[in-house]
């Protein structure tokens, strides 16, 4: 009895990690179409990924997306371990250069909100420990970028990623933004208590 107990626990417990990869299948596969059409829109994309069908869903974007998914799907049955690897060290790179590049702009922010004239106390969020907290989050972030040149089996992450996001950075500055309407540097500009304009 307990035997089928632990089988039927089992056979739970299955469904259930099913149902939440499903989950979590379904919202990447949303994120990343609605991204490359986001990008599209802004310019930063084929301007067929900003078109849609009668139901507002951009299906360029979702096929190309969904291509993709498909293949990393089925790199799995060559190459499981390696793969899996790979896919986890670039994630975990672009992630920790993310939240750099978002700690460095709150920085520069703050900097430029006082020195346009701004005022700590009319902003609706104030960081915490400011500026240790930020400070911390990048040092700790790039401590783990380092951390992956020492590690084997994560040092794919730099020897993709890098590259990677160089040949973006001079593809966007070189086609994209050469091809979009010049206009004047952004100014901060402080109109009233809470609102901040650009």
């Amino acid at each position: 009895m307990r035997e089928r107990a632990f089988f039927f626990a089992a056979d739970i417990m299955n469904f259930v990690i099913i149902i939440a990869l499903l989950s979590v299948a379904n919202s990447g596969l949303y994120a990343s179409t609605r991204m490359l059409y986001s990008l599209s829109k802004e310019g930063m994309a084929g301007k067929a990924f900003r078109r849609v069908n009668q139901r507002g869903i951009p299906m360029n974007a979702l096929l190309l997306t969904f291509l993709f998914t498909g293949i990393s799907l089925l790199s799995g049955f060559f190459a499981e371990k390696t793969v899996f690897a790979w896919i986890v060290s670039i994630a975990g790179m672009s992630a920790q250069t993310g939240w750099i590049t978002i700690t460095l702009s709150q920085l520069l922010f703050r900097r430029k909100y006082l020195k346009a004239g701004g005022k700590l106390e009319n902003l609706k969020f104030k960081t915490p420990l400011y500026p240790v907290l930020p400070i911390i989050a990048i040092t700790l972030n790039t401590i783990v970028l380092v951390s992956l040149a020492f590690d084997q089996e994560q040092r794919i992450g730099l020897y993709v990623g890098v590259p990677l996001m160089i040949i973006g950075y001079v593809v966007y500055h070189r086609y994209v933004k050469k091809h979009q309407a010049q206009s004047e540097p952004l100014k901060l500009q402080i109109h009233g208590d809470d609102e901040i304009r650009f």
